[in-house]
């Protein structure tokens, strides 16, 4: 049981434990490398606008969060935006501190803002005094801890193991003379006096360092966001706790430990008590966003309605529904999909091709072969309900783990501190020809397929039907069926990448849609399956047959799955394979323009090249979300920049459908979105950092060198070529062709979806017959457009 702190009130107490724990929920988390998802890094200022967002995060973090001016100011000299656009976010923009008209906004934009400075730590404060670089010694000391505490079986060693976060630290920092030979005298002792709990820590940091009910709010967010990827390693950790019911106390932890650097600090050089006042003050004064902040993101709506403008334009360009298709491919929403599905359509006209996350509806907790570990194979934002494996005979999975056995004991014995040096000076040489052929991409391979994933204990006949019923009709895929219907996840082949994950499909969980497309094309084919979906009014044709996949998003090289096929289906496949390696072709000659270096001869070698910073560009350029019938997008060239998503209202009775893309696809691909954008204008605190001297600690993630700060978000190379950034950071802008009624009653229904629009954080458009017909305005109204093409 905590008890009282004797300086504080009850109600003070509590007041600075609560800023404590929102503080802890301002930060994002970050999952780990072998599940990379990618996460909102605004996800705790949600309930904000932009403007405001502005205001908190140049005071607790020191950055920007939107564009500098000039780059509006050249894409309004080359007309991207245009006076309409900036007329159009001027009059939209609620605040009264806005520009008084689009002659003053766009005077405003010729004026560049200075960079913004974080309020100082007591650290930084420090460092001015006498020059030691406190922030680097904090960095490296609870860094070089971290990664020890915090290993997922990277390292040979773990610190005091078993311990809290906050014990763990304390049996190591009462030893660590490191701090000490700084100059921190006295810090050792210090820590062996601290409170017994974070709790206590917290409190009685608070005091010490003069933090009221007002200031202690941003100035423990100032903290956190000090901490970089640590606070949002911890945060992941409090996420995939609550998760499962439970709650973490990793990140109340963290900010203790930071607390009592901070108070040692302030104890050690009392002198500038008086300065540190100045900035608690600061803190203390509320969160307001300034008429700069205001102006600047009426700017990015302006930057955002241009690029509505465009997409409105090319979906004008509809066409009507094709008789029944020669084939049907279903591909996962994600941007790098548009690509190749407007290739695949153009090779063969009868081809129609289908949007739908690409963990297809499975809620599946995978165990892949050779390991008893499971994978969660789903949006994180979900449980799995569902267990699948990829298990092998006996024989094999004995063979896959004394394999896999070796290589952990190879890589253990190259590592550990006797035999490194020795390994080094006997094995290098032959090593020479490996790291040549390496260099030269040469020497990679793809990955096996696993044996055919099976649901463990299997489903009952019924349960078959109502799954492949509940998937088809998310899918929009109840009538209308193909003799084939390709089923296709995607992954993508990379070598010698620590971000490996972040390539392949977040929805489903960072890993790749085999598994997922596999599992449901057995469903699908399954007797009982098509026998009980007759009572779910679905009736699929006796000659449909469903096809695994996998697309190689770094290659457009597609793997088509046979389980299960006699001679007579796999014949089948013949035709289906000619197409998909014309439109392969097709889609890396395009992609190919954007790589730098690359050719569409040459772009499968970046898959296998161990030194290639950009094997392709991900999801770089995602710019709208566009749920559909797909005639609404079919021929239009969309540039590899949307997330589609097949939908058909009409069919979607009740709206279950709706509720279910607004609620999950549209919620991930606003992560995705966000955490580019975010990578893309606040680099230092959003940003993995550069590739190019990177280094994998904990299994977790990256450093940028040899020590400090691990580091969240996308790295560097991912959004820039080395001259420009090649992701436009713009908030999403989401595209749904259903009755405007029906999308109302769904955001009511979800009042934490609606504060994405409501906040500005994504856009909302209504489509009608293919062209936008109505724009979501803030508190759930609908300005109505009369002019689709212009959605300014």
């Amino acid at each position: 049981m905590f008890m009282m702190h004797p300086q504080f009130a009850p109600a003070q107490v509590n007041s600075l434990l609560k800023a404590a724990e929102d503080a802890a929920r301002a930060i994002p988390p970050a999952f780990p490398l072998t599940a990379t998802v990618a996460v909102n890094p605004f996800l705790g200022q949600t309930g904000k606008d932009l403007a405001t967002t502005a205001a908190l995060m140049a005071r607790v973090a020191g950055i920007r969060v939107n564009l500098p001016r000039s780059d509006h100011a050249a894409k309004l000299r080359a007309g991207e935006i245009t006076d309409a656009d900036l007329t159009a976010a001027l009059a939209a923009a609620a605040s009264p501190l806005k520009p008084r008209d689009v002659a003053a906004l766009k005077a405003l934009i010729a004026v560049e803002r200075a960079a913004p400075q974080a309020l100082p730590t007591m650290a930084e404060l420090a460092t001015r005094a006498d020059g030691t670089d406190w922030p680097g010694v904090i960095a490296r000391a609870i860094g070089l801890w971290a990664a020890g505490h915090f290993d997922r079986g990277q390292a040979l060693w773990s610190p005091a193991p078993g311990l809290s976060t906050y014990a763990a630290w304390r049996a190591w920092a009462v030893h660590d003379l490191t701090p000490e030979i700084a100059g921190l005298t006295g810090f050792c002792s210090h820590v062996a006096e601290a409170p017994d709990t974070a709790e206590r820590a917290i409190l009685r940091a608070a005091q010490s360092l003069g933090l009221t009910e007002a200031s202690a709010g941003t100035a423990f967010h100032r903290l956190l966001v000090d901490l970089g990827g640590w606070a949002q390693h911890a945060r992941w950790l409090l996420w995939e706790a609550e998760l499962k019911g439970a709650t973490d106390a990793t990140l109340t932890d963290l900010l203790a430990i930071r607390l009592i650097w901070e108070e040692a600090l302030l104890a050690h050089r009392p002198y500038l008590a008086g300065t540190w006042q100045q900035v608690t003050e600061a803190h203390a004064a509320p969160v307001m966003a300034s008429a700069d902040d205001v102006a600047d993101a009426i700017l990015q709506e302006a930057a955002e309605r241009a690029q509505q403008r465009q997409m409105a334009a090319a979906l004008v360009n509809a066409h009507a529904a094709k008789e029944r298709p020669s084939l049907q491919a279903a591909f996962c929403i994600d941007v790098r999909s548009e690509v190749f599905r407007r290739a695949l359509e153009a090779v063969d006209p009868s081809v129609e091709t289908i949007g739908f996350a690409g963990f297809f509806g499975l809620p599946v907790r995978h165990r892949p072969h050779g390991t008893e570990l499971t994978e969660a194979h789903l949006p994180v934002l979900l449980n799995p309900a569902l267990t699948s494996t990829g298990h092998g005979s006996e024989t094999s999975e004995t063979e896959a783990r004394i394999a896999a056995r070796a290589v952990r004991a190879w890589g253990r014995f190259r590592q550990a501190a006797v035999s490194s040096f020795a390994f080094v000076e006997a094995a290098g040489p032959a090593y020479a020809g490996k790291l040549v052929k390496d260099a030269l991409a040469l020497g990679g391979k793809a990955e096996t397929p696993e044996p055919a994933p099976r649901i463990e204990g299997g489903l009952t006949a019924e349960a078959k039907a109502a799954t492949a019923a509940a998937v088809l009709k998310a899918m929009s895929l109840t009538t209308g069926h193909a003799p084939l219907v390709l089923l296709l996840g995607h992954g993508a082949q990379v070598t010698n990448n620590p971000h490996e994950s972040a390539y392949h499909c977040g929805a489903c969980g960072g890993h790749t849609g085999e598994v997922s497309a596999r599992l449901l094309a057995q469903l699908l084919n399954d007797a009982e399956t098509r026998a009980g979906l007759a009572a779910h009014g679905i009736s699929l044709p006796d000659d449909t047959l469903f096809v695994a996949g996998l697309h190689d998003t770094t290659t457009d090289q597609i793997t088509l799955y046979e389980d299960g096929f006699g001679p007579a289906q796999s014949a089948r496949l013949a035709v289906p394979r000619q197409l998909l390696l014309r439109a392969a072709e097709m889609a890396r000659a395009e992609r190919a323009l954007r790589l730098p270096g690359a050719t569409a001869a040459t772009i499968t070698r970046r898959a296998l090249n161990w030194a290639e910073v950009r094997p392709e560009w991900g999801l770089a350029g995602c710019a709208a979300f566009i749920a559909a019938p797909r005639r609404v997008t079919a021929r239009a060239d969309l540039g590899g920049r949307s997330f589609l998503h097949s939908y058909d209202w009409q069919a979607d009775k009740g709206f279950a459908t709706l509720e279910l893309i607004i609620t999950a696809p549209v919620v991930v691909a606003s992560w995705i979105s966000l955490q580019y954008y975010g990578s893309a204008v606040a680099p230092d605190v959003f940003g993995g950092g550069n590739k190019l001297i990177h280094n994998v600690v904990g299994g977790i993630g990256v450093l940028q060198g040899n020590g400090g700060t691990l580091r969240a978000g996308l790295p560097w190379q991912a959004v820039h070529d080395g001259a420009k950034l090649v992701h436009e950071p713009l908030r999403l802008s989401v595209m749904i062709e259903a009755p405007q009624e029906a999308i109302g009653v769904v955001l009511a229904r979800h009042p934490q979806v609606a504060a994405l629009f409501d906040n500005g954080w994504l856009h909302l458009l209504a489509l009608k017959d293919g062209a936008v017909a109505a724009r979501y305005r803030p508190g759930g109204s609908w300005e109505q457009l009369t002019e689709t093409r212009h959605v300014a």
